[in-house]
């Protein structure tokens, strides 16, 4: 599929079917008040529980934030190329519950067509906690 520019965003409908929608423009305080963070990936454990195939994922946010707990459908890495990985999160969500496993994070990664999960690189150097800016 041809992508349309940076000012469109991936969508799924229920069928999995990928289309494109324009997003919607927001505020910059909407944006700022997202607190996405670097940490690196400590635990990685089997979730048979989830509906789709996922893992249970630990990752270390550094002395400030700590390490949480996420389930992320990203099952296309395997449990060695996840840990020691270092990962962005978003941290400032809430819990959320899913199969009886309190989420605690949110993991990012791009979307592909098929439905997988690439998770975004992060340079080596970032320390742990670091802001996204």
């Amino acid at each position: 599929m041809d992508f349309v520019g940076s000012s469109t965003r991936c969508l799924w409908s229920q069928r999995h079917t990928f289309f494109m929608e324009k997003p919607s423009t927001i505020e910059y305080d909407a944006f700022s008040a997202v607190d996405m963070r670097i940490g690196v990936v400590v635990e990685v454990r089997a979730f048979p529980e989830a509906r789709k195939p996922a893992w249970q994922i630990c990752v270390d946010f550094g002395s400030e934030f700590g390490r949480r707990w996420t389930s992320a459908q990203v099952t296309n890495y395997n449990e060695h190329e996840l840990v020691g990985r270092r990962v962005v999160g978003v941290i400032n969500l809430g819990t959320r519950r899913i199969a009886g496993f309190e989420s605690e994070f949110l993991l990012l990664g791009a979307v592909q067509p098929d439905g997988s999960v690439v998770l975004l690189d992060v340079d080596p150097s970032a320390e742990l906690g670091s802001p996204i800016a």
